[in-house]
C-alpha cells in the first residue's frame, strides 16, 4: 500500500512548463521581472500595499527587524511555542527574544502574559499566527500602540487565513510569509514581508539588497546584506498563487473531515478552529495522555505507512534557549502532546479516512 507522508510539495506540470518556457526565453535567473510579478500577486491576494519577497522566512523576519531599527540592547516578544526561527531572527538581527508563553485555546501569543514581560527595552511583539489561528488581533494591534511597540506578524503558517475578512500579516506594522516546501504554496525555499508602509517597504528593499537605492549601483545608503529572490523561483511562486484558492478552500475540507471522523476518538483532542477564516496549514491534533503516548501513537501509524510529524519543541527546552527560566506550562503541554497528521493539499477523501480508520484501530 502507498505510503502517505505527512507532508509533500504539489508541483504540477503548470510549474514544470513555466520553468522551461522561462529557460527558453533566456531569463537571467535573478531576482527581476517575473519576482515583481509575483510580489504583486501576493500583495494583490493578500490586501496589502507593498509586497517583497526573499530568499527564506526566516530572513524576511530578520528583514523585518532590521527596518524596524531593532538593534543590539532592544528587546523583542517572542511565543515560546512556535518553529524556533521565530527566536532564532532575532538573535540574527542582533536583539534579545523573550519568551511567552501561549494561550492554549488558539497556541498564539496569550496578551496578559505579554504585558507583565514588557521592559523599556522592549521594542517590539513578534506575533505566530500559528497554522492560521488568531488572538484577538484587535486587541493586540490595540496593545502594540499603546505601548509604542512595533508589531511583527509571523504569519509564516497562515497564507489563505483571514480574521474578521482581513488578511493575517496584515494587521501589524508588517507581516511575514514563507514559501519553503511544506507551505501551501511553494517555491522551495523563500519568504514574504508585506506591509502597508512605504517608508518602511523603502528601507526592506535596501536590506535586502546590500543596502543599495538602486540594483547595479554600488552606493551603500544603509547596511544591508544579500538577501534577494530569484526569478526561477518566481516563475514556480506564479503558478503556485494561481492555484491557490482551490488549496485553501482543500485545506478546511481536509481538516472537517478529520474532525468529523476522530469525533468520537476520546484520546485526542482538535483545537477550537474557525473554518470560516482559518485555512489550516497543517492537520493537528493533540494526544491527552502526553508525549509518550503520543510518539507511541506515531510509531503504529509509521508501521501502518503513515507519516505524521510531533509538534515542535517549547523553544526554552532548545540547548541554545537551556539559560531561559520562566513557566511555559502551556507550551509544554502543547509541544508534549502534539502531532500533525497528513496534511498535503493533494491527499483525497479516501487517504484521509485510511489514517483516520488507523488512528481508530491503535485506540481500539
Amino acid at each position: 500500500m502507498t505510503r502517505i507522508n505527512q507532508m509533500e510539495p504539489w508541483i504540477g506540470e503548470e510549474e514544470k512548463r513555466a520553468v522551461m518556457e522561462y529557460l527558453d526565453s533566456g531569463g537571467w535567473l535573478t531576482e527581476f521581472k517575473k519576482t515583481r510579478e509575483f510580489e504583486q500577486m501576493i500583495a494583490n491576494y493578500v490586501g496589502s500595499k507593498y509586497a517583497s519577497v526573499v530568499n527564506n522566512g526566516t530572513v524576511s523576519l530578520v528583514i523585518a527587524l532590521m527596518a524596524l531599527g531593532i538593534r543590539g540592547g532592544d528587546e523583542v516578544i517572542v511565543p515560546d511555542y512556535t518553529m524556533i526561527a521565530s527566536a532564532n531572527a532575532v538573535i540574527l538581527a542582533g536583539a534579545k527574544p523573550v519568551l511567552v508563553d501561549i494561550d492554549r485555546a488558539n497556541l498564539c501569543l496569550d496578551l496578559d502574559l505579554v504585558e507583565e514581560a514588557i521592559t523599556p527595552r522592549t521594542k517590539a511583539i513578534m506575533l505566530v499566527t500559528i497554522n492560521g489561528r488568531y488572538p484577538e488581533m484587535d486587541k493586540f494591534v490595540e496593545f502594540a500602540h499603546d505601548h509604542d511597540l512595533f508589531l511583527i506578524e509571523d504569519a509564516a503558517q497562515s497564507l489563505g487565513s483571514r480574521c474578521d475578512g482581513k488578511h493575517l500579516g496584515t494587521f501589524g506594522d508588517v507581516g511575514s510569509f514563507s514559501f519553503s516546501a511544506p507551505k501551501v504554496i511553494t517555491t522551495g525555499q523563500g519568504g514574504a514581508l508585506i506591509t502597508d508602509d512605504k517608508e518602511l517597504y523603502h528601507g526592506i528593499l535596501k536590506i535586502k539588497d546590500f543596502g543599495r537605492t538602486q540594483g547595479g549601483v554600488d552606493y551603500h545608503e544603509t547596511m544591508g546584506y544579500n538577501f534577494k529572490f530569484t526569478d526561477l523561483q518566481a516563475v514556480i511562486g506564479i503558478e503556485q498563487m494561481k492555484k491557490l484558492d482551490w488549496r485553501v478552500e482543500r485545506k478546511k475540507e481536509m481538516y472537517e473531515l478529520y474532525r468529523d471522523l476522530l469525533e468520537d476518538v476520546d484520546e485526542i483532542e482538535f483545537i477550537d478552529t474557525d473554518l470560516e477564516d482559518t485555512s489550516p496549514w497543517f492537520i493537528d491534533i493533540l494526544v491527552r495522555e502526553g508525549k509518550e503516548e503520543r510518539d507511541k501513537l506515531a510509531s503504529f501509524l509509521d508501521k501502518k505507512g503513515i507519516g505524521t510529524r510531533p509538534f515542535y519543541p517549547a523553544i526554552h527546552t532548545q540547548p541554545p534557549y537551556s539559560g531561559v527560566k520562566g513557566d511555559f506550562r502551556n507550551s509544554e503541554y502543547v509541544s508534549e502532546r502534539g502531532l500533525w497528521l497528513p496534511s498535503a493539499s493533494f491527499l483525497s477523501d479516501e487517504d484521509i479516512e485510511r489514517v483516520c480508520k488507523e488512528v481508530k484501530n491503535y485506540h481500539a
